[in-house]
């Protein structure tokens, strides 16, 4: 079985890649000196079409399905944007798989037709609030509550690390909240649109990080934020298990995006390695720098065809396929986002090396990776969660 892309697939990759070179690439160094989320292109990225690949054409999407490799065509698009600036890159990620797609899977026909045509067009982005202080990995610890008092859902807590979540074109964000106790007395936990006009809802200063400076990342604070109550986004009491199926979309996207850069750091040092010169002749002919030049193209190969399986999979789910089940699909986003996010950190660092001195510059591209890359390993979803989530896959009892 390959994973050979289609010739629309290719030439739909061309297509990102050109406007990520000419729109993104020769920016991308001062935006992230100036920690400048540009809003601008974001647009672009949306009038070009890249945040509405799977979306239903009546709001404004492109409609494509699984049968025609939609997913996967999101997963391209994040690996060219990413390959020039992991920043857009996960900023596209999450527009999509974060912003648009709880609206676009569980919302009611009302909330489509409110939110989704300016999400789905890059007129406006979404965030998603699940992590809160004191519940990351362990998602369930949530503390934000939602009571629903005289037709309105009162939301009282804090989330942190919210991307796309406090920017100029940010209209709203999803939030798991308490809303109740089930009948074993575990909290319930449900979902709520909270558009970010609303009183009592702040989006602190952005985040000083040590990557991802162009991104737009937030803390998020609800005081007595008050939403009527059909601002309820999907079943009550399911809104734990919905963002847990967001993010098995979404740990493909991110292994996509960790492709990006293992491709980007594969090209800066093929072409450092063969341009500098030391002994009267160039680096890459010294088995020291050739062999770590090679790690990094068998390291790219395999982390790309994980991450376009876990993509394929997801495709023929889509389209009806009965030959790859829920769980199948779950262990092959799991393995591609680990495999993958630990190469691009270990392909930054043999990249760094290979420039030498250089590498530690920050006039050269594989130093912003390098900052930028780190965090791969964190966002949806650890290293350690990912481990764990293949190991119960495999039948072991890990808790």
């Amino acid at each position: 079985m390959t994973f050979e892309l289609s010739r629309e697939h290719e030439e739909f990759r061309r297509s990102v890649r050109e406007f990520a070179e000419a729109e993104i690439a020769p920016y991308a160094a001062q935006w992230d000196r100036d920690h400048h989320f540009p809003v601008d292109v974001v647009q672009k990225m949306g009038k070009l079409g890249l945040m509405g690949l799977t979306a239903p054409e009546e709001y404004g999407g492109a409609g494509l399905s699984g049968e025609d490799g939609g997913f996967t065509s999101l997963c391209l698009a994040i690996e060219e944007i990413g390959r020039v600036d992991q920043s857009m890159g996960i900023t596209l990620e999450a527009a999509v798989g974060l912003g648009i797609n709880p609206v676009l899977t569980y919302g009611t026909a009302a909330q489509k037709e409110r939110w989704l045509p300016d999400l789905v067009t890059g007129q406006a982005l979404a965030g998603f609030g699940l992590t809160e202080p004191g519940a990351g990995s362990d998602a369930g610890a949530t503390r934000t509550k939602a009571d629903l008092v005289d037709g309105h859902w009162v939301v009282n807590g804090a989330k942190q690390f919210i991307t796309n979540s406090g920017s100029e074109i940010t209209s709203l964000n999803t939030v798991t909240a308490r809303t109740g106790a089930r009948d074993d007395g575990r909290p319930e936990i449900s979902t709520i649109i909270v558009p970010t006009d609303t009183p009592g809802f702040t989006a602190e200063p952005a985040y000083d990080k040590l990557g991802w400076h162009a991104s737009d990342t937030h803390p998020l604070t609800y005081v007595d934020a008050r939403v009527p109550e059909d601002h309820l986004l999907g079943e009550r009491g399911r809104g734990y298990a919905q963002f847990l199926a967001i993010l098995d979309d979404g740990r493909v996207a991110i292994a996509a995006l960790a492709v990006g850069c293992l491709q980007a750091m594969l090209d800066a040092s093929v072409a450092y390695a063969g341009e500098r010169q030391t002994y009267g002749g160039p680096i890459g002919r010294k088995q020291g720098v050739a062999f770590q030049v090679a790690d990094l193209q068998v390291m790219l190969d395999a982390a790309r065809l994980l991450t376009y399986k876990a993509a394929a999979m997801r495709d023929a789910m889509e389209a009806g396929s009965t030959s790859v089940s829920v769980q199948a699909f779950k262990q092959a986003a799991s393995i591609a986002k680990l495999y993958s996010t630990e190469s691009a950190v270990t392909a930054t660092r043999i990249a760094t090396q290979v420039f030498g001195g250089y590498g530690f510059m920050e006039e050269y591209p594989v130093t912003r990776f390098y900052r930028d890359a780190k965090v791969l390993e964190i966002g949806e979803g650890t290293s350690e969660v990912q481990r764990m989530l293949i190991a119960r896959g495999l039948g072991l009892p890990v808790e």
